[in-house]
């Protein structure tokens, strides 16, 4: 059966920290190994614009000795006339993975059931599952380890990172909290499989209303926008909610004194975070936005290698 990387607990625990090992080497040996080399084609599909998964995904393809395929579904047949699972049958005899970056986790499913080739969710409405294994690597840097650590994800609950950070956190053994408004929490079927994971692994899920509370004593503070794309229209109405869970000086004095700071970018500094905190001294959002090329790198060699489609 071909692995694919849909969701973060498409990965047990073991082959999480497996990938950030490998990871962790690819960072500190960036061409250690090329098995792309050829070079071999990865098809990178975009539903929606991009800065950091394009370009982290272009070099790191590159950097594996391969030759990225950018894609524009605009300019493409895929979500017209052609089905994701056709696309994908026609990519399976020409390139080595497909990465997609879209809107409806559904399609990703699709697509994965169509092909023989790993589909990577570069991100969907639901979970972003690349952007944490990037965030775990970060986090283990300056932490040290992951298992038992608190990470508190502030914000809309139901948007793709607090959802992937449900699941990927869980899977690390992590305690994860979400501060949300009730009616913006994480959807109950990933709340439910995070719990199944945490009890597992020796992590823990618990959903907040209260800001103070979720960040008092954690050792991450993570946010997002509040306006994620696709919900331009809400963005009045967003911005009102959300306000008390802005993460000022103030609220991150609330965590451990040594806590991290963590948004995967862009961000709308004065909205769902502030200046002074962003460009702080807890900040690494810029070691974030780095390490996506290395997690990527890693999720693929790790991929080809679990397909056969490479020498392990």
């Amino acid at each position: 059966m071909t692995r694919h990387f849909l969701r973060d607990d498409d990965l047990t625990q073991d082959e999480q920290l497996e990938i950030l090992d490998l990871a962790d080497r690819l960072k500190r040996e960036r061409w250690a190994t090329q098995p792309l080399a050829g070079p071999r084609t990865v098809a990178v599909v975009f539903d929606k614009s991009s800065t950091r998964t394009r370009v982290s995904f272009a070099v790191g393809i590159a950097d594996l000795g391969g030759s990225p395929l950018i894609i524009s579904t605009a300019s493409s047949q895929l979500g017209g006339k052609e089905t994701p699972s056709d696309t994908a049958r026609v990519f399976e005899r020409m390139v080595e993975a497909i990465v997609w970056r879209t809107y409806a986790q559904s399609g990703l499913e699709e697509m994965a059931a169509g092909t023989t080739v790993p589909v990577v969710n570069a991100l969907s409405d639901d979970f972003h599952p690349c952007q944490l294994l990037a965030d775990l690597q970060t986090i283990r840097e300056h932490k040290g380890r992951l298992a038992g650590l608190t990470v508190t994800f502030l914000g809309d609950g139901a948007c793709n990172m607090a959802q992937s950070y449900l699941l990927a956190g869980a899977t690390a053994g992590m305690n994860v909290r979400i501060a949300a408004p009730a009616d913006y929490a994480p959807a109950p079927a990933v709340v439910a499989d995070a719990t199944r994971i945490a009890d597992s692994t020796g992590g823990s899920i618990e959903i907040f209303v209260d800001p103070q509370a979720a960040v008092a004593g954690a050792d991450i503070v993570v946010t997002d926008t509040w306006v994620s794309m696709g919900k331009e229209a809400e963005k009045a109405e967003r911005l009102a909610t959300f306000g008390e869970y802005r993460v000022n000086e103030a609220l991150m004095a609330t965590a451990n004194s040594d806590a991290l700071f963590m948004h995967c970018l862009p961000a709308d500094r004065g909205f769902e975070v502030t200046a002074p905190v962003i460009d702080g001294a807890q900040s690494v959002v810029w070691d974030e936005a780095e390490n996506r090329l290395h997690a990527q790198k890693a999720l693929l060699v790790w991929l080809l290698e679990k397909n056969g489609l490479v020498a392990a």
